[in-house]
Formats: structure tokens, sequence, C-alpha cells
């Protein structure tokens, strides 16, 4: 087992680098608009899930899982060469659906705050079902009584 703050770095080191190859050294027609979004190392750095999304329809996405499929090896054989480690990684495509996530949050987040202005609005013109204030308070014409109950006078 490695260190896990080298694999972290390693990791990072890897998202770097398939960033760079798919932005100058990929030229495949089928890449459409990627990111890369995270890169996760196993422990004994011997596997590596590289987490990407892309901006367009399901067919640009199946279009761009293939070609990075296909770029696989080149990209591997650059990771070993930059990184330096005895074992280069093998690399595993993963897409993220974060924007996806981000975006019925969003719808969520959008639905709650039209309820909350709603009970808002309704509240403006209701009224109490009772009294305005429901607690009992004690009559000031009442007598004071002691701590041991007994009733004192004042005079």
């Amino acid at each position: 087992m490695v260190d896990a703050a080298r694999a972290r770095k390693l990791a990072d080191r890897i998202q770097q680098i398939v960033a760079e190859m798919l932005e100058r050294r990929i030229k495949d027609p089928r890449l459409g608009f990627v990111t890369i979004t995270d890169t996760r190392i196993t422990a004994d750095l011997r596997e590596a899930t590289v987490f990407y999304t892309v901006f367009g329809s399901d067919a640009e996405r199946a279009d761009s899982a293939a070609a990075l499929e296909s770029a696989k090896g080149i990209i591997r054989s650059e990771v070993g060469k930059q990184t330096g480690v005895r074992f280069t990684p093998t690399l595993a495509f993963k897409h993220d659906p974060i924007p996806e996530n981000a975006r019925a949050l969003d719808e969520l987040f959008a639905a709650a705050k039209a309820r909350d202005e709603e009970v808002a609005r309704q509240a403006e013109s209701a009224s109490y079902a009772g009294e305005a204030d429901p607690y009992k308070k004690p009559d000031e014409d009442e007598d004071e009584f002691d701590s041991d109950g007994a009733e004192s006078r004042t005079t």
C-alpha cells in the first residue's frame, strides 16, 4: 500500500496529463467537448479511474466515450512517460453525472423556493386561530406568595 498523499498527487498529475492530451494531441473527430472532472487511483497505484463530462447530447456522449476508449493506450503511455512510476496504472474512463445531478438539484431548489413564496403569501393574510398571545400571564391584582406558600402582604 502507498501513502494516501502520494496516491492523491499521482491522481492529480494523471488528471492534468489526460486533460492536456485531450486538448493537444488526441485529434479524434468523435471527441466532443470533454472536461476531465476527477481522477481516482487505487491504493496500490495499479488502476486509475478518470471521470469526465461531455457537453452535448447522448449521441455526442457515446461518441466521446468511444473516442476515449480508442485513445486509452496512447494516453496511458504518455502518463507512464510523464509520471515516471514503475508500473503505469491502467486507465478506465467513466462518465461523471455531476451536471445532470446539479441540474436536478437546481430544479428541486426552484420548486422549494416557489412553495416557500406561496406559504409566505398565505401567511401575510392569515390570522391567529385564538388569541395573538396564547401564553398565560399572571394577573396583576392577585396576591403574591412567598416561596414557602404563605401569603405575604405589603402594608
